[in-house]
């Protein structure tokens, strides 16, 4: 079970909604700071409550707090982790009677639409380091792709920073934010493009022979429908990671995988002249973030993350349609251009 702190700092006026809310939403435990602690009310008058909720409920409990204590000047909410509490939460239940199972439970995530949003908007900010990870990860990339080294290669995914800004589009549509949508595209062009740049100035010290032979890149300079269900995995997989609070960092091998390989093979198969090849991985990659963004836009709508206010999620509904629509149609143009590769091929 998943538990946090939702401590909030609000007029002592807000009490009783406070404690009503937490009953509603049928919280672990609700209590203030002792009257006699400087913690209970505050130089400015706030006085300190804090609510243990688990996974069910929290970003509900949260949403209601939040619209009650906004109209109030000085107010705070502030989410702390939980490691553990004695009694365990599942004790707490059965003397409350409250262990109640409900099936709308198993889509909830772990984490609150506040954390993934914060985590969200550093993955599509565009910083020295993410420029540093993305030349890191090309020149390491294109070793082993040269070299058909796989161990390379891993290590080359394990550091690529480029899952950031793509769960950050995905997650910007779902709650209709223009400003991290357009920050992640802006990021997500940035990434890929200093990506190529890199690979097709390396492509100049590397002879044409050098990427014939390698077995590694020929495989990414080839597409199929398996590298459609490959990424719609990947992209799937990464959102359930997050909203789970599971470690992302296996899953954001599994995107880089789909991502900065085929973006290396492109830069040196263009930088070479290698132009056959270069549609190859330029149809890989393409379909790879296609894939990857749709997918994780159906997760976070299959999850529930949505704005708090019903003006805003009206127009995340709209964003995440235009959003999703877009993605299918260039799906259907790239399946249908990888069909007339493969027709062309064979023939």
């Amino acid at each position: 079970m998943s538990l946090r702190i939702i401590e909030i700092s609000a007029p002592e006026s807000a009490l009783e909604k406070i404690k009503e809310l937490s009953q509603r939403y049928e919280a672990i435990d609700c209590w203030q700071a002792s009257r006699n602690s400087w913690l209970y009310k505050q130089e400015d008058k706030r006085v300190t409550s804090r609510i243990l909720v688990d996974v069910q409920n929290q970003q509900d409990l949260l949403d209601a707090l939040q619209r009650a204590v906004s109209r109030n000047e000085g107010w705070r909410i502030t989410l702390i982790p939980v490691e553990a509490t004695m009694p365990k939460p599942e004790e707490i239940n059965a003397i409350n009677g409250n262990g109640k199972f409900k099936v709308q439970d198993i889509l909830r995530g772990s984490v609150t639409r506040e954390e993934l949003e914060s985590d969200m908007e550093k993955g599509a900010k565009v910083s020295f380091d993410f420029l540093l990870l993305v030349f890191l990860s090309s020149i390491v990339a294109g070793i082993g792709l040269l070299q058909s080294d796989v161990a390379i290669i891993i290590g080359a995914m394990v550091i690529a920073p480029l899952l950031g800004p793509n769960l950050a589009l995905a997650f910007g549509a779902a709650l209709g934010n223009k400003e991290l949508i357009l920050k992640a595209i802006q990021t997500n062009i940035i990434g890929l493009g200093f990506t190529l740049l890199i690979a097709a100035l390396a492509s100049l010290l590397i002879p044409n022979d050098a990427i014939l032979e390698s077995t590694e890149m020929m495989s990414r300079t080839s597409v199929g429908y398996a590298s459609i269900i490959l990424a719609l995995a990947s992209g799937a997989a990464a959102v359930l990671s997050l909203t789970t609070g599971v470690s992302s960092a296996l899953v954001g091998v599994m995107v880089a995988v789909a991502l900065m390989p085929p973006a290396v093979t492109l830069g040196l198969t263009l930088g070479n002249g290698q132009m056959d090849l270069a549609y190859g991985a330029f149809l890989l990659l393409s379909t790879n973030v296609v894939c990857v963004n749709l997918a994780a836009q159906g997760i976070f709508r299959l999850k529930g993350i949505r704005p708090r206010t019903w003006y805003e999620e009206k127009k995340a509904k709209t964003a995440s349609r235009i959003n999703t629509l877009i993605w299918l149609l260039l799906l259907t143009l790239l399946a249908a251009l990888i069909w007339l590769k493969t027709e062309l091929g064979q023939g």
